[in-house]
């Protein structure tokens, strides 16, 4: 059964059983809504289409075993993971995947306070000579939180005159520095959201990326964030896709599954995303809520496997 035709079902189910009194989903735990099996992708799923080049950030599914996750990635048809230790990387490669993306610095710390800046400017080179090392084309940087005494003005400065002096040593690698946008607003998880982040708002991270001057200054456009801050992920991405190097997924609210209980209607937004010419990676970094975690991952990436 296609997953078009199991969500028309679905939603006729739903609105049906609405209309006569409440009821629980088999298979719910912990209050987390989940659709029905026959909507899930089997454990022999794999892409069909492939056109977008699709990726996962591994600490989404902890405490599952990267042993587990990794074979069951390349099973499913990704090409790539990232936000993982390093240690994995050679079983990733020889499970035929890719690292899409490599770490730095975190999102606390960032360039926004001077005193940041060597810790920050060598965990990037270092993010960038393990990218160099294993074929990854970016490492991923954050602005870090508002202090008090620094203004937004300055905050700015700062963080582009960080960037500057890394991306010498990027453009030398030929590595994208991806700097990713993050919502404030969310306060109920630490991952949710990130209250006090200084690159809330996508406009602000464009103009720093455009201060920067840099070919290799980039930015991560996670859609998730984008909804909750500044929302028209479709009209925001087409407007700033040249400057876009990598894609982050997840279901608004909650940071969930990619499913018909949240806003974001992806099939559509991955098809905008890919008619601008896009041809980076596109990583799943929802949290899963379903029992079988595998099982979310599947509906994820089949949900995104447009034609």
């Amino acid at each position: 059964m296609s997953l078009q035709k199991s969500r028309r079902q679905w939603l006729a189910q739903s609105s049906l059983v609405a209309m006569f009194g409440g009821f629980a989903i088999a298979g719910e735990s912990s209050g987390a809504g989940r659709i029905p099996d026959d909507a899930i992708p089997g454990p022999d799923y794999r892409i069909v289409h492939g056109r977008a080049r699709q990726s996962v950030m591994a600490w989404c599914f902890n405490p599952m075993p990267m042993e587990q996750l990794i074979p069951a990635c390349a099973k499913m048809g990704l090409t790539a993971m990232e936000g993982i230790d390093k240690k994995y990387y050679p079983l990733m490669k020889q499970q035929g995947l890719a690292v899409s993306l490599t770490g730095s610095h975190g999102f606390k710390q960032g360039p926004i306070n001077k005193a940041n800046h060597e810790f920050c400017v060598e965990k990037l080179r270092a993010g960038i000579d393990l990218a160099v090392e294993w074929n990854s084309p970016g490492v991923i940087t954050f602005t870090g939180m508002r202090e008090a005494g620094i203004s937004d003005e300055q905050g700015f400065k700062n963080c582009v005159e960080c960037w500057k002096t890394v991306c010498d040593y990027a453009e030398q690698k030929q590595i994208n520095v991806a700097l990713e946008m993050l919502n404030s607003r969310d306060d109920t998880h630490p991952m949710k959201g990130h209250p006090g982040y200084f690159g809330d708002d996508i406009d602000r991270c464009v103009d720093m990326i455009k201060a920067v001057g840099s070919p290799r200054m980039k930015l991560l456009f996670d859609i998730y964030h984008v909804q909750i801050m500044n929302g028209d992920p479709i009209r925001r991405f087409r407007e700033h896709h040249e400057t876009i190097c990598h894609v982050h997924t997840a279901g608004n609210p909650g940071r969930c599954e990619l499913d018909s209980k949240q806003e974001l209607n992806y099939p559509p937004i991955i098809e905008a995303i890919l008619d601008t010419g896009y041809d980076g990676y596109i990583a799943q970094e929802f949290i899963p809520t379903w029992d079988d975690k595998l099982a979310s991952l599947r509906h994820g990436v089949e949900v995104c496997d447009v034609k």
